[in-house]
């Protein structure tokens, strides 16, 4: 397993974890086996022209979109039983870890991870909990003919996503912990994180050193780095195909923080700029 940390802002980061080999099919976990039929089913209900399927699927995946990608980042990791079941001698040796120097400073890394491992620990175990436990209250409706219990399964998918992302936090701390993490600033990473650094920071450009440009990146107010565009080269750069849909579902929703962010606080100095010119 490799764990790649990719700036979508300069305060705001994804992490994600390189997925199991399809060779290693054969000894993943009942979970993962029900997961890959699932998805299987649901890309054939996309297929579909009209219909409930249709509209479920559209349902779905506007719902997707909406979940924090903080929680696909941890659902990527797999949970710390899976690996080891995978690899008997994991934990024995050093997880790499790729991340671009220039927009992170490689002493920040192990705080940056510990976070992302313990900030939302409580809220995945907390929404877990509520989804299982209110999944069976949505029984009578799987009563009606020819309606799909669509409560339940919505709630024993987000009980399921929640879970996911709790074993990765937890697997994560665990790495964090012990030390097993080898941090290691990819080359290509630094060079498509210059262009994006230098065209964001007015102060920046291409030909400083890493050093002077992550010092950069480091004083500057949070601002978006990447471009829709970037995803798939990011998914290019890493071999990880998964990766450029995660990627873009973190751009949107950074994007939209910011945005979201710059009009509060546009609306904050308008008004404090009235209150000044009143008499």
């Amino acid at each position: 397993m490799r764990l790649f940390i990719i700036p979508i802002s300069t305060r705001q980061v994804l992490i994600y974890a390189r997925p199991l080999r399809r060779e290693h099919a054969k000894v993943l976990s009942f979970t993962d086996r029900i997961t890959t039929k699932a998805a299987k089913i649901w890309a054939k209900w996309e297929e579909a022209e009209k219909g409930w399927k249709k509209h479920l699927v559209s349902w779905g995946n506007r719902v997707q979109q909406r979940i924090p990608y903080e929680e696909w980042g941890l659902k990527s990791i797999p949970s710390l039983n899976a690996q080891r079941r995978l690899d008997k001698s994991y934990g024995s040796k050093k997880v790499d870890v790729l991340f671009p120097g220039n927009a992170i400073k490689s002493e920040k890394l192990k705080s940056i991870l510990h976070k992302i491992a313990t900030e939302r620990q409580d809220l995945h175990r907390k929404r877990m909990w509520g989804s299982f436990i209110a999944s069976p209250l949505t029984a009578p409706i799987g009563l009606i003919p020819l309606i799909p219990n669509i409560p339940f399964f919505y709630l024993v998918y987000r009980g399921w996503s929640h879970w996911r992302a709790l074993n990765g936090s937890k697997h994560l701390e665990y790495l964090v912990g012990k030390d097993l993490l080898n941090p290691m600033s990819h080359p290509a990473l630094e060079r498509l994180y210059a262009k994006r650094v230098s065209r964001v920071l007015e102060k920046s450009n291409t030909e400083k050193s890493t050093a002077d440009m992550v010092e950069d990146v480091e004083k500057g107010d949070d601002r978006l780095l990447l471009r829709m565009d970037d995803a798939k080269k990011l998914a290019s750069i890493l071999e990880a195909p998964e990766l450029a849909l995660e990627a873009e579902r973190a751009i949107v929703q950074v994007e939209e923080k910011l945005r979201v962010g710059n009009m509060s606080t546009g609306e904050g100095e308008t008004k404090a700029t009235s209150k000044e010119k009143k008499p």
